[in-house]
C-alpha cells in the first residue's frame, strides 16, 4: 500500500512549484514542465492545477508579493530580461536542424528572429535584454507613481480631524 502522505507531500510540492514558475512564465504548458510534469500531458496536467482552489490561492499570494502591474506583461519582461539563451545557442550550433520534436520542447520565448542563411548558416537575433529592463523599471516607477498619486489623493480627500494628537510629556 502507498504511503498516501509522502504522495500528497510530492503533489504538494508539484503545486507550490507550478504555481512559481507560472508566476513568472506566464505559460500553462512551460510551467507544467519545469514542475517536472512529462511534456505529453504537461498542458493538461497545469490545467488540472489552475482549477484546483489551493493552487489558484497560492498564484494569487505569488501575484500580490512580487507583481506590480499586470502580471503576464510583468512575466513577459522577467523572462526577456533574464531568460536563458541556451536553446537558442543550441539551435545555433546544431550542425543540421534538429527534428521538429525536438524544437517544440526548446524555450525559444527570448528568440526575435530566426533566418536561415544562404551559406547554410542560421541568424537568431535574441530581444534586448537591457530594454526589457527598462520596461520593467518603467511599470515599477509608474505603479510607484499611481500609489503615491493615490496616497495624496487620499490624505487630501479625508476629512480633517477636528482633535490633535500631541504627546507633550
Amino acid at each position: 500500500m502507498p504511503d498516501t502522505s509522502t504522495h500528497s507531500d510530492a503533489m504538494k510540492e508539484k503545486r507550490r512549484l507550478f504555481a512559481c514558475n507560472y508566476v513568472c512564465l506566464g505559460s500553462v504548458r512551460e510551467a507544467a514542465l519545469q514542475s517536472g510534469f512529462p511534456p505529453q500531458d504537461a498542458l493538461t496536467q497545469g490545467m488540472r492545477l489552475l482549477c484546483e482552489p489551493a493552487c489558484k490561492k497560492l498564484i494569487d499570494k505569488l501575484r500580490q508579493s512580487c507583481c506590480i502591474g499586470s502580471p503576464e506583461i510583468m512575466s513577459g519582461f522577467n523572462r526577456l530580461a533574464f531568460g536563458s539563451p541556451n536553446d537558442a545557442v543550441y539551435l545555433v550550433f546544431s550542425d543540421e536542424l534538429p527534428p521538429a520534436d525536438i524544437i517544440s520542447k526548446l524555450d525559444l520565448f527570448n528568440v526575435s528572429e530566426i533566418k536561415r542563411l544562404k551559406g547554410g548558416g542560421v541568424e537568431v537575433k535574441l530581444f534586448d535584454r537591457q530594454k526589457a529592463l527598462e520596461k520593467m523599471l518603467d511599470c515599477l516607477c509608474s505603479a510607484d507613481n499611481s500609489s503615491s498619486a493615490a496616497s495624496l489623493l487620499n490624505a487630501l480627500t479625508q476629512p480633517q480631524s477636528s482633535e490633535l494628537i500631541c504627546d507633550e510629556n
